[in-house]
């Protein structure tokens, strides 16, 4: 008796193909639009804890897991740069705080010593809209 895994597999491979297809585009950013630091400005000496607002200009702020059009969430960079592959969802660590509620400030508290913050917009999905809206790398020096 020969087996049916050869005919399922060929019939599924079209759909499974088509779906990782899917799994991988990104979501589109909208012309013009830009992700910045409102505060602290770029070279600021600052004490803890720190006040870090987020600005965002031609998109909106939406919680992570609902799709509006044109819109994301923040993601703060502390001492990293941007993941190399912004196809997947960008990870939770102490270096990319997420903001999936919708926040546009958080208070930080960080060692003494030189530091940099970037904000990087993600999708519903957590994953970077293309082309990716990454704010401009500020450094601070915490006292």
């Amino acid at each position: 008796m020969r087996s049916l895994i050869p005919l399922a597999l060929s019939l599924i491979a079209p759909f499974a193909a088509s779906s990782l297809a899917l799994a991988q585009e990104r979501t589109p950013s909208a012309p013009g639009a830009e992700a910045y630091i409102v505060s602290p400005k770029d070279g600021a000496v600052v004490h803890n804890p720190v006040l870090v607002q987020f600005g965002l200009k031609g998109m909106g702020i939406a919680p992570a897991g609902i799709k509006y059009d044109n819109s994301g969430h923040h993601h703060l960079l502390i001492d990293t740069d941007p993941p190399a592959d912004q196809s997947a969802p960008l990870p939770a660590t102490e270096k990319i705080v997420h903001f999936g509620k919708g926040q546009t400030e958080t208070t930080l508290t960080l060692s003494p010593g030189k530091h940099t913050l970037q904000l990087l917009l993600a999708d519903l999905n957590h994953i970077p809209h293309s082309p990716p809206l990454l704010s401009k790398k500020i450094t601070i020096t915490v006292k």
